[in-house]
């Protein structure tokens, strides 16, 4: 074979130093360990009671939805088993806010009138206290977990409120899985 003018040599270099990455690397005792099961703990088993609704305001069902998300996640994310009582973690919390708020003022230009918003904010906080039996050192109590979603006035808040509650709730089921075993 006649190589013509080097155009098949750049390929030729390019194939041999990723060979030659390859052992080097390898021969050089570097190693990846990886979890798909995204947790790091020992434990097999989890305890999750219900979270409930200490709040004035929401949907009845609040808390036995964010537990669910919750138990869920965790089947989802983990190799743990949730188990009614005793797990080796044990996690239970209540929601403890859940507020509507006013923001982004718009002013109308007249000091008469009232300046509306023109956006609302709804806010909903859980507090979560978490048991590893297995290193107490791991746990923790009445932490406060807090996630909110902006919407406009215009839209009907009653149409869209047990879809921003579950977007809310999902972040927050994220961010105690991460605290919890996850380890972040």
């Amino acid at each position: 074979m006649k190589i013509r003018s080097g155009r098949h040599l750049p390929r030729v270099t390019s194939v041999l130093a990723v060979l030659l990455l390859v052992l080097m690397s390898s021969s050089c005792g570097v190693s990846v360990n990886y979890s798909m099961s995204g947790t790091t703990t020992a434990a097999k088993t989890i305890s999750i009671t219900e979270f409930y609704n200490n709040t004035d305001l929401g949907q009845a069902n609040m808390g036995q939805t964010f537990t669910n998300l919750l138990k869920n996640y965790f089947i989802q994310n983990s190799s743990l088993a949730v188990v009614v009582e005793e797990g080796e973690l044990q996690m239970d919390g209540e929601i403890t806010n859940y507020q509507l708020t006013q923001i982004a003022p718009v002013s109308t230009g007249n000091p008469d009138d009232i300046n509306r918003a023109s956006s609302t904010r709804l806010t909903i906080t859980v507090k979560a206290s978490y048991l590893n039996t297995l290193d107490e050192t791991m746990s923790f109590k009445d932490r406060s977990f807090s996630f909110y979603k902006d919407f406009p006035n215009d839209q009907n808040f009653t149409d869209v409120e047990e879809q921003y509650t579950r977007q809310i709730f999902e972040r927050i089921v994220n961010d105690i899985f991460n605290a919890s075993v996850a380890n972040w």
